[in-house]
């Protein structure tokens, strides 16, 4: 088993995760959230453990399925328990969640199981799984206040270690000499979906800076506008001159 170690970014954002996870309902999302993916990586192997024609590579698949799904088994459970504990306790406070500042595993971000080849499968599962990794690491690091949580994640890791393992070792098996292109396709594709969550977060945040200029600068200044073009009108009822015509009765 190789050791599975966060990465350098990560390390260096340690304060700000902490932050995160430092919240009881933020902790909760998260792990219902982290269910969800892991229930639909876990459907998505399981199409591709029905769909190889490898029998090495099935059962290496159903067993990914299967801890996909306990997984999620685990995520639910420990997020019910901090929903029950929140319910106890009446000074918690609503939450920021900051998925895209802490996310989990992606899954297969929505990938076509049943048109991609066997050796890009491998390559993505290996690039997902190590990610996947690296990140339940620097989350089970910060959670010394949560033994609970901890305990969750030191179990998943020990699954998310395993696949990375054995999806590069079948995928350097089913191709010998080129499974280098596969891997780095499967970065780069990641790398692009890592760019378009960032940009649709950045989108976020800016439109919400659009809006509050507007109606904490521009508003204001139609506001007053509006003002002084009433005190040019004179006050009460007053009857507007019409010019006289000859082509209709008023």
């Amino acid at each position: 088993m190789s050791l599975v170690q966060a990465t350098w970014m990560d390390r260096l954002l340690r304060p700000v995760h902490r932050w995160v996870w430092l919240s009881a309902e933020r902790r909760a999302s998260k792990l219902f959230r982290f269910a969800e993916t892991e229930a639909d990586g876990g459907r998505d192997i399981s199409r591709a453990a029905e769909l190889t024609g490898d029998p090495l590579l099935r059962r290496l698949y159903l067993r990914h399925a299967q801890d996909e799904q306990r997984h999620c088994e685990l995520f639910k459970q420990r997020g019910r328990s901090i929903l029950e504990e929140m319910r106890l306790d009446p000074k918690r406070k609503k939450k920021f969640e900051l998925n895209w500042l802490s996310p989990g595993e992606r899954g297969l971000d929505d990938l076509r199981v049943d048109s991609e080849r066997e050796d890009y499968l491998l390559a993505f599962l290996h690039i997902s799984e190590k990610a996947a990794a690296a990140r339940f690491v620097i989350y089970r690091d910060v959670l010394q206040r949560d033994p609970q949580t901890r305990a969750v994640f030191d179990n998943v890791l020990k699954d998310e270690t395993f696949h990375m393992n054995y999806t590069y070792q079948q995928l350097v098996r089913v191709a010998p000499r080129g499974h280098g292109w596969p891997l780095w396709r499967a970065r780069l594709n990641r790398l692009w979906k890592g760019y378009l969550r960032l940009a649709v977060a950045l989108a976020a945040v800016l439109g919400s800076v659009m809006l509050l200029a507007q109606y904490f600068i521009i508003l204001p200044i139609f506001a007053v506008l509006a003002k002084r073009a009433a005190r040019r009108d004179p006050p009460g009822w007053f009857e507007r001159n019409r010019p006289a015509t000859l082509r209709g009765q008023y």
